[in-house]
């Protein structure tokens, strides 16, 4: 391998350092990007609503939130500049190796410049062809001054393509010096904003241990609502399956109690819905979760246990519910509060969009992707708007996160 192609391979083996190397910082990068956008959502969504009536336990639990999303994106923000500092650091060694390399080069070309320089007039070179001892000599002599220039060239090329290679790893390494600094500037401003966040957690806790009892009781009458709300959903997907089943005239032996006997249009559809898994569009176009599903402590309240039977996805006031997914609408459900709840079945899998101020089809409707279903109800006093979204494989409820997109 000649110099030429060894400095090309330096090139090509740093090169492909970067991009292992900036692969995970890559990862790093947009996790940052996604959890600063994260933020920009909680004080969108839970602050800056209009409230009639302040609720210290709401607000606790609405910081908390922006608390959690706040260290990760200080513990992201640490590990990127982390991952940072270990590319500078290399770059700095490839670039005290290369320069010696270079400087070494530099004195090899110098030297044969100054041994050239010596022999260079046209006259040495003459008397050099005509002082051979016969025509191959004079031959081979002529080929030899002939490599000689061009090694001088090849010489010349290489330190050009090793200036070049240098040049780029500084630049590089100028960039990569700025960004660690902006880094640690956003780490300090968000260690800054969360101390400011903590004191005002304390004020909240203190103010909510005065009226602990009082929070309890809302508490369990509010999970008391949706335990009934959830029940009579419950119910409507247990009829809709006995009455759809009555219809099949010839009954799969396989059939089990409250599961759908589905026609090969709706197993179609089920399949279809299958393979959407962790693809279906989100049922609003901008939300944030802020209660998962499933079983947990209530985050405030010690004692308390709640049972989500969806996620609970807080949006903008006027915003509408969409479908997940091409189906029909199966039931509407009216709550003893006034709002409406509507369940789309996709096959033997069913959508529901709970919590509806108004809505926009009827049962038995043809719905496709993207469908508005209807617009999302505005508590006057909390200024929340809210959707529950719930998922079902019959009348098993399925964890929604699992199939709809990651944001």
């Amino acid at each position: 391998m000649n110099k030429t192609q060894f400095y090309i391979s330096i090139l090509a083996f740093i090169l492909s350092g970067f991009s292992v190397l900036g692969q995970t910082r890559k990862q790093l990068e947009t996790e940052r990007i996604k959890l600063q956008n994260e933020i920009k959502q909680v004080n969108s969504l839970l602050f800056n609503e209009q409230k009639k009536e302040k609720n210290a336990l709401e607000d606790l639990n609405n910081l908390n939130q922006k608390i959690e999303v706040r260290n990760k994106l200080i513990y992201t923000i640490n590990l990127e500049a982390k991952a940072l500092s270990k590319e500078i650091n290399g770059n700095e060694k490839e670039i005290k190796a290369l320069n010696k390399k270079l400087s070494e080069l530099k004195e090899d070309y110098a030297d044969m410049i100054f041994k050239s320089y010596k022999s260079k007039s046209q006259q040495s070179k003459t008397m050099f062809l005509l002082s051979s001892q016969n025509f191959y000599q004079a031959y081979k002599r002529l080929e030899y001054m002939k490599q000689y220039t061009a090694f001088r060239k090849k010489q010349g090329e290489e330190i050009s393509i090793q200036t070049s290679i240098v040049q780029k790893l500084n630049d590089s390494l100028l960039i990569q010096k700025k960004s660690k600094d902006r880094l640690l500037s956003a780490e300090k401003n968000e260690k800054s904003k969360i101390e400011t966040d903590k004191k005002r957690k304390e004020f909240l806790i203190a103010a909510i241990k005065k009226k602990e009892n009082s929070y309890k009781r809302d508490l369990r009458k509010k999970i008391a609502q949706e335990k009934d709300v959830a029940a009579k959903i419950d119910k409507i997907i247990r009829d809709a399956i006995a009455k759809a089943n009555k219809k099949v005239k010839v009954k799969p032996k396989s059939t089990k109690k409250n599961e759908f006997i589905l026609t090969p249009e709706a197993k179609a559809l089920a399949t279809k819905f299958e393979l959407n898994k962790g693809k279906l569009p989100w049922p609003v176009k901008e939300g944030l979760v802020t209660r998962r599903f499933g079983v947990q402590a209530h985050p405030t309240i010690k004692g308390i246990t709640v049972n989500s039977t969806g996620l609970h996805i807080n949006t903008k006031k006027g915003v509408f519910a969409e479908s997940v997914f091409n189906g029909k609408v199966l039931a509407i459900q009216l709550t003893s509060e006034g709002r409406k709840n509507v369940l789309v079945q996709h096959g033997n899998y069913i959508t529901a969009y709970n919590n509806l101020e108004s809505i926009l089809v009827k049962k038995d409707d043809n719905v496709v992707t993207g469908q508005k279903i209807g617009k999302i109800f505005t508590d006057k006093v909390s200024g929340k708007t809210k959707l529950i979204f719930v998922l079902f494989k019959n009348t098993k409820r399925l964890n929604p996160s699992s199939w709809i997109l990651k944001r």
